[in-house]
């Protein structure tokens, strides 16, 4: 055993008595690993756009998908809206009262029997050709382009209604 002096035995001095000293000398490994410090704000960069890429695809994927069906809706209503007017006009073209007078939207058919109608289809001059124009999709009218079998020329507006059990369109009255 060797002595010690009393020197080495006093703690150096502005320490902490009874909390040991850091050894002397060069080496000395710390309790734990640094932090890395080349490059932190690279990654953090890296990592804040990669977060903004994967919103902005979740935002716009989403926002495509809304103006997507908001496209395909006008789409379906411009079609249905052509389709049911055809029908319609092709129906009172053949004489078919009964089939036009069933593409009338529910209000119609309250202000008119299918007798009545029919009686008074087939007073009206008879159609002899028609062509179909473009949906208005703000007020829901179709322009028709009507030739009678006399010869006449007239232009009629289908106003078409959205049947609230099917969803499908109806016409609801002709100008």
């Amino acid at each position: 055993m060797t002595p010690t002096s009393p020197a080495a035995s006093t703690p150096p001095e502005g320490a902490t008595p009874g909390v040991p000293a850091p050894p002397p000398g060069p080496g000395v490994a710390p309790p734990f690993a640094a932090p890395p410090t080349e490059g932190g704000r690279s990654r953090l960069w890296l990592g804040l756009g990669a977060g903004a890429l994967a919103l902005l695809l979740c935002c716009g994927g989403g926002g495509t998908a809304v103006v997507g069906l908001l496209v395909s809706g006008v789409q379906a209503i411009e079609e249905q809206g052509r389709t049911v007017s055809g029908d319609y006009y092709r129906a009172l073209a053949d004489g078919e009262y009964g089939r036009a007078y069933d593409q009338l939207c529910e209000d119609a058919r309250r202000r008119e029997s299918r007798q009545e109608f029919e009686r008074r289809s087939a007073a009206e001059p008879q159609i002899a050709a028609y062509r179909v124009g473009e949906v208005d999709t703000t007020t829901l009218t179709v322009p028709v382009e009507v030739t009678f079998a006399g010869g006449g020329q007239e232009r009629q507006q289908v106003v078409l209604a959205q049947d609230s059990q099917t969803g499908g369109m109806e016409v609801c009255g002709v100008n």
